[in-house]
């Protein structure tokens, strides 16, 4: 039972964080021709989303 609460709880806050992910545009649409770049904008979107 309480595995379940718990891992409810993480399953919650994954989604929360690709819904706010795709609040950012760049990342919405995927401007960046490299995979590098677009992994550095993911990894600020996410700093960014999990800082506010």
């Amino acid at each position: 039972n309480r595995l379940d609460k718990r891992a409810c709880r993480d399953r919650w806050r994954v989604e929360a964080v690709f819904c706010r992910l795709k609040d950012f545009r760049r990342i919405a649409t995927r401007y960046d021709k490299l995979a590098r770049n677009f992994a550095s904008a993911l990894a600020l979107a996410a700093v960014i989303a999990f800082w506010c």
